[in-house]
């Protein structure tokens, strides 16, 4: 018996280190996307040969490495077309990484089956039925590495068109305020896939961040507990959907295995305060500052991650309310 639970045990540890390695991968691929990111590259980041690493990261993410690559290339470039209408094609196609307008316009079209400037234009279905799923592994993202996640925004390009029902009682919001938030490091646990009104996966994830961090003497008072959505639901299929439960730590915290480190950017952000009954408010919270708040306030959405700050245990609240910051990352208009 005890012979069977090392081996588990040694089993589970090799696996956490692939999947660190490759969270690893995935964030230096966000944060570099306007860079040439090379086969040698990204290996030399997750450590591992570059043949052997290309097929291990097709088998936990459940898409070639170029594949992935070009998808998120292409969703980032369709958030900044929705959100950036002084920036020109071309000028987004060159901040997401690609070689030239032509190649920009190959991907983009293939991927959505509208050209950019359709897509600037809103010459779509809202539902993004013109999205094309050309993966054949599509369904399989997550399955052998449930933990790994990739990275983009929780922001609706439809509701900048003011399309969305806004249904949100008044009362439940405590207020918006905009200013400067600082950068900060977190410790994450990753997910990909559906998430949306998933409370027990939100507290799965949160409870293997909890067991980690408090033995560590993380889980201190001034540490803020948050949610980090990386892609937008009206772009991203959901199979491919990122969320990383995190706890900011100091810069210099050692991690490994599941629990990768980040930074998150700092800078102006839109910090709008709700008291929410459940799980199933929250879309709603995010749709009122989206769709409503925000055509009004002379601002847009900005090109860093937003978040989620929790400030109490819904369990330990009388009504069970979640209290709640949605943190929206906001530029000039």
């Amino acid at each position: 018996m005890r012979e069977s639970e090392n081996k588990n045990n040694t089993a589970q540890s090799m696996r956490a280190e692939y999947i660190s390695r490759i969270n690893r991968v995935i964030d230096y691929i966000e944060n570099h996307l306007d860079e040439d990111l090379t086969l040698g590259i990204l290996a030399d980041v997750a450590c591992f040969s570059p043949f052997h690493f290309h097929r291990i990261f097709k088998a936990c993410v459940g898409e070639t490495l170029s594949r992935f690559i070009n998808r998120v290339r292409v969703q980032k470039a369709a958030y900044q077309l929705s959100t950036n209408p002084e920036k020109t094609i071309t000028e987004i196609a060159f901040d997401t990484g690609f070689s030239g307008s032509a190649t920009f316009a190959r991907s983009f079209k293939n991927y959505f089956g509208v050209s950019a400037s359709q897509w600037r234009l809103n010459e779509r279905q809202p539902d993004s039925k013109n999205r094309k799923t050309n993966s054949k592994n599509g369904n399989r993202v997550g399955k052998k590495c449930e933990n790994i996640i990739q990275s983009s925004r929780y922001v609706d390009s439809v509701t900048r068109n003011l399309k969305w029902r806004i249904e949100m009682k008044k009362e439940k919001i405590l207020g918006i305020e905009v200013k400067e938030m600082p950068s900060v490091y977190v410790a994450y646990v990753r997910h990909i896939g559906p998430y949306k009104g998933d409370s027990q996966l939100f507290e799965g994830l949160f409870t293997r961040l909890m067991n980690w961090a408090g033995p560590r003497g993380l889980c201190v008072p001034e540490a803020k507990i948050m949610a980090v959505y990386h892609d937008d639901p009206e772009v991203t299929e959901e199979d491919n959907l990122r969320v990383s439960a995190c706890i900011t730590v100091p810069e210099d915290t050692p991690v490994q295995g599941e629990v990768g480190k980040m930074k998150i950017d700092g800078g102006k952000f839109a910090v709008a305060g709700f008291e929410l009954e459940g799980s199933h408010e929250y879309e709603e919270a995010w749709n009122m500052v989206i769709a409503e708040w925000l055509p009004e306030s002379g601002l847009q959405p900005d090109d860093r991650l937003g978040y989620e700050v929790y400030h109490n245990n819904p369990e330990e609240h009388p009504e069970g309310h979640h209290i709640v910051d949605i943190c929206l990352p906001v530029k000039p208009l």
